[in-house]
């Protein structure tokens, strides 16, 4: 295959660039500090990415949607892209990296899911959930900073899931007024709550909070399990990756102190944390203990693992490891894995003219 550059100049990423400052200005500005090679690659995912999860969610037959971005992908990766700008850049990012297609139509089925108002029976269906929409894309950033072992890969997947986790129990109250619901229904059930009535009138009640508990212990497991697959990044980029599961984690922390009520308030970490967490982070990853039996990956992102796999034993994708500040590299992370979460919510379509 032919060596394929990303122009960040050029008109397609220009205009990509232009959706995420429209979408995300956290984003856009941590991606501002990228390398270039690294900083194009992400601004033309994040622009699919976007583009995607606004034709699934503006209406319309949700399947004809989504049959529509399936044929994009199609174009993307036989080479021949639409002429649609994100489109374009996509197209160079799956050339330059050998992006794993299996990454972004598991992504598109985690949207889909959500358009349809999947709700989730047990913990392991809400788990298949957060490894489409968050796994995967701590799959792709890892795989394009250069990342590619399997153990690095599954523990870049989990620690995606645990961020989700962590996103899904902040937001337990403004999901239920939107009348979503994300917490397991066996929970609930045994909890004795019944999920209608209490969508309907959603109070932080000492069973709700049991279950808020519970989902944070889950994630707390699984960014334990990521330690191991930040050991093994590239050196420069330890530092940063543990910073950001840190602070994502303080989250649940945080929502503990304040009662485990995210029902009636969002929690936040303060700035002042935040740096503490940054500095901590920065002295901690020289000590990261790496366990030598390393667990199996959950089951809910083992599909994204052997995909990998096999791509693996066929490919000549370059390896490279991002060299910029701690203090960027945090950024970049946290601004990553909180753009699907912010977008879950909901905001408005961008509108890009030619």
């Amino acid at each position: 295959m032919s060596t394929v550059s990303l122009d960040y100049d050029s008109r397609d990423l220009k205009a990509c660039i232009a959706m995420m400052k429209g979408g995300s200005k956290t984003f856009f500005a941590a991606s501002r500090l990228l390398p270039m090679r690294v900083r194009a690659a992400a601004v033309a995912l994040y622009a699919f990415c976007r583009v995607a999860d606004d034709l699934v969610d503006q209406g319309g037959d949700v399947h004809t949607n989504l049959s529509v971005l399936r044929q994009r992908l199609d174009q993307i990766y036989s080479g021949n892209p639409s002429e649609f700008v994100e489109d374009q850049a996509l197209t160079l990012v799956v050339q330059q990296y050998q992006l794993p297609r299996l990454f972004l139509d598991a992504l598109l089925e985690g949207f889909e899911w959500d358009a349809l108002g999947h709700r989730y029976q047990t913990l392991e269906d809400l788990q298949s959930y957060a490894a489409r929409v968050a796994g995967t894309v701590g799959a792709m950033m890892c795989w394009i900073m250069g990342s590619k072992s399997t153990t690095t890969l599954a523990r870049a997947c989990e620690l995606g899931v645990a961020m989700q986790l962590t996103n899904i129990a902040r937001d337990i109250g403004e999901d239920a007024r939107n009348g979503r619901i994300y917490l397991p229904l066996e929970w609930m059930e045994t909890a004795g709550i019944n999920v209608e009535e209490w969508l309907e009138n959603p109070k932080p009640t000492a069973e709700v909070k049991a279950l808020i508990s519970r989902l944070l212990e889950e994630a707390d497991l699984l960014y334990r399990r990521s330690q191991s697959g930040i050991a093994e990044l590239p050196p420069d980029c330890r530092a940063a990756i543990l910073a950001a599961s840190s602070i994502y984690g303080e989250i649940g922390a945080q929502l503990r102190r304040e009662g485990l009520d995210s029902i009636t308030r969002r929690t936040i970490v303060s700035t002042t944390r935040k740096l503490v967490l940054l500095a901590s982070a920065w002295t901690q990853v020289r000590w990261i203990y790496v366990d030598t039996q390393q667990p199996s990956p959950l089951k809910a992102i083992s599909f994204l693992v052997e995909n990998c796999q096999k791509n693996l034993n066929d490919r000549n994708t370059p390896t490279y490891a991002p060299n910029r500040a701690m203090s960027q590299k945090i950024e970049w992370v946290l601004g990553l894995f909180e753009r699907l979460e912010n977008e879950r919510i909901g905001r408005k379509p961008i509108e890009l003219s030619e």
